[in-house]
């Protein structure tokens, strides 16, 4: 392993932000070049399996307490021989197709540090805002220079794309250094491994989840293995990650940043950072947002951007004249379980910290709720016929599925006195959306997503063939002469077999049955959880609401699912309106002292031949409950996170929230397993 120069040694890149990287590089203490170089010593280190599998990469594993590695990286951007030379393995290659990889117009990460640093000593000037900041992008967005197939091993002509997704040419010409590719769930799910990847590990303790489908972005940015990452979301996969590894993540406006060259996007996906510190991350998010004609949905952001940058919010002197919302509805220990308490608790304590900062707390109390009576007073009208066919005895319907009475009258009825409206209208209840794309546009009628956002009561729980339309437009605009629908995806590739983690192979065959685009129901359901909130938010004055990330810290890697409660389901809170487009920032909010896992029951009946856990501990195949129990408490430190969301395009103000209580309470704390090199940890 090369050497890294002795004029990086009074510099060390664990912990380092943004300022601290470009100021060093200002002060000449220490080179893009040798930044890189001091990551990849920690990579080298700190990268390796971080399970057991003695049947190779598809097959079973086991996990191993305190590994030395997370394997959070699954593809890094070095030449062949300067990979060699670092003694990195050939399946870390930035492609399996272009072995050679001479083209002098994909330079690597070092040599685009040198590019850097070349011009930094021409004109003693940085490049753009993100000079020399080392990057790890989700394996689910296209880079020209690197292997782009979301964790799958599939047998692609060329194995890079021909372009890059837009917000990764921003990145480049902002003079970010991109160093890898960040493992991930296999087409986004939750499942904590891939087939091309394998199998990751969260730093704080390598037996449990890293944290939804965005793992790697998030355990490589917490271990230290790179600055920042970009990660993506459908229902909780920057959040999640960004809690699980004591981090930041922005999961802005859904129409801020581009999603051009993303692999299965759809109507709920979106584009965001995982930074260290809400500084970071707001200058990350500086970069990429704002309108690309490539994805018409940033029209929206026209005109919405702040005047002032995004870090200009992130360190306010108070809160004073905020009102923000506690969302007790994901907060009453009356309807969860010990595993939730202490979660609840330190956000409690955290609320305490946003009012001494001045804010005025809008809480409904104890066993309160804060969108109950907005919910009830709108999802019926809003909802209509789909209400109409949740509630059959009001409005019933003859044998060929016609109205019986006057449907509209009762409707009416209901807006005058929202009191006489049936059915639950918690915010637990209002549904996370459900929109398909990628592995888990296929599965439909489980207790919650597969991601962890709120249950599936409301429509669009089904094969509305977004997930094969994305899919086989995204492959059409890549134009690969092997993998060319979405049935090669899954006919020409190779899938993991273990029957702890769901393959994702039935997942996509599913999908692929749709023969029809159909998301007027899901549009419909956007809609509705739009109109509530913002009615919500404007009655009440609010600026923002409060919760926890999660309430259940990381499950063990492969366990059973923790079952659902009274809407909370085994991961975590996808917030509300996060699935239907509105922003939210995780910022760290403590550590857990002791938690409690879930076992499968001894005393159930085995389970059947063939059998397959479903989402590596988020829920079984077909939406069953597997039998389990509780088992703890477990002394364990792992990281808890608090979310802050607000109205479309109100980044500044949640960067300002994150960015006061970040300053004041100082909760991130690197994992100690994966600290300095040489340290005794």
């Amino acid at each position: 392993m090369p050497a890294v120069e002795a004029a990086s040694s009074t510099f060390h890149v664990e912990e380092a932000t943004i300022s601290d990287i470009q100021n060093a590089i200002l002060a000449k203490q220490v080179t893009a070049t040798q930044i890189v170089k001091l990551y990849l010593e920690r990579i080298k280190a700190y990268n390796g399996p971080a399970v057991n599998q003695p049947y190779g990469i598809l097959g079973p594993i086991t996990t191993i307490p305190h590994a030395k590695g997370i394997n959070a990286l699954s593809t890094l951007n070095l030449r062949p021989a300067t990979r060699k030379e670092w003694g990195f393995d050939a399946h870390h290659a930035r492609s399996m197709t272009d072995l050679v990889d001479n083209d002098p117009s994909l330079p690597d990460a070092l040599e685009t540090a040198a590019k850097l640093d070349a011009y930094f000593a021409q004109t003693g000037k940085l490049m753009g805002p993100l000079h020399g900041v080392v990057f790890a992008i989700k394996d689910q967005y296209c880079t020209i220079d690197m292997r782009s197939t979301s964790g799958a091993d599939a047998f692609y002509a060329n194995d890079r794309p021909p372009f890059d997704a837009t917000f990764i040419k921003r990145l480049r010409a902002a003079g970010a250094i991109i160093l890898a590719k960040a493992n991930l769930s296999e087409y986004a799910d939750s499942v904590p491994r891939s087939s091309f990847g394998g199998t990751f590990a969260n730093p704080y303790d390598t037996e449990r989840h890293p944290g939804i489908s965005s793992s790697g972005s998030g355990t490589s940015v917490g271990a230290n293995l790179v600055t920042c990452a970009i990660a993506e979301e459908t229902g909780s996969s920057i959040r999640g990650p960004a809690m699980r590894n004591s981090c930041v993540g922005i999961a802005g406006t859904e129409e801020l940043v581009p999603r051009f060259g993303m692999i299965q996007k759809g109507i709920q996906t979106r584009v965001g950072p995982i930074a260290r510190t809400v500084e970071d991350a707001a200058k990350i998010l500086q970069v990429i947002a704002g309108y690309d004609p490539s994805d018409p949905l940033t029209a929206f952001a026209s005109g919405r951007l702040p005047k002032e940058p995004y870090p200009t919010f992130a360190h306010p002197k108070s809160l004073q004249g905020m009102r923000i919302g506690v969302i007790r509805e994901y907060m009453d220990k009356k309807l969860f379980t010990k595993a939730d308490e202490e979660s609840i608790d330190i956000i409690n304590q955290a609320v305490e910290e946003l009012k001494k900062l001045g804010a005025t707390i809008v809480d409904p109390g104890e066993g309160g709720e804060l969108f109950t009576k907005y919910i009830r007073a709108l999802e019926p009208m809003l909802l209509n016929a789909a209400y109409a066919k949740q509630h059959p005895d009001l409005f019933p319907v003859d044998a060929e599925g016609k109205p019986v009475g006057d449907h509209i009258a009762t409707l009416v009825d209901l807006v005058m006195d929202p009191s006489k409206a049936p059915g639950s209208f918690t915010l637990r209840d209002l549904g996370g959306g459900g929109g398909g794309r990628g592995g888990r546009g296929g599965r439909r009628g489980r207790a919650a997503s597969s991601d962890g956002s709120t249950p599936a009561a409301a429509p669009g729980f089904m094969n509305n063939g977004e997930a094969r339309f994305e899919y086989n437009l995204w492959l059409r605009q890549r134009g690969d002469a092997n993998i060319q629908t979405l049935t090669d995806l899954y006919t020409k590739a190779n899938f993991y077999n273990d029957p702890n983690f769901a393959t994702q192979k039935a997942s996509l065959t599913n999908s692929d049955q749709a023969r029809s685009l159909d998301t007027a129901a899901r549009m419909q359901q956007r809609f509705m959880v739009q109109q509530i909130l913002l009615n919500a938010y404007a009655d009440m004055n609010l600026d923002a609401v409060v919760y926890p990330t999660a309430n259940i810290p990381p499950p063990k890697l492969g366990a059973p699912a923790e079952p659902t409660v009274n809407g909370r389901g085994g991961s975590l809170w996808g917030g509300p309106g996060l699935t239907q487009g509105f922003p939210v920032i995780t910022v760290q909010a403590g550590f857990t002292t002791v938690v409690y896992d879930r076992i499968r029951d001894p005393k159930a009946p085995p389970p059947p031949p063939g059998w397959t856990r479903g989402a590596g501990g988020f829920g079984g195949e077909g939406g069953e409950q597997e039998p389990t129990i509780m088992v703890g408490p477990t002394p364990a430190v792992l990281p808890v996170g608090m979310d802050i969301s607000g109205r479309p395009f109100s980044e500044p103000t949640l960067i300002a929230i994150a960015g006061a209580f970040q300053d004041a309470t100082h909760h991130r704390h690197p994992p100690p397993d994966f600290g300095p090199l040489g340290a005794t940890n």
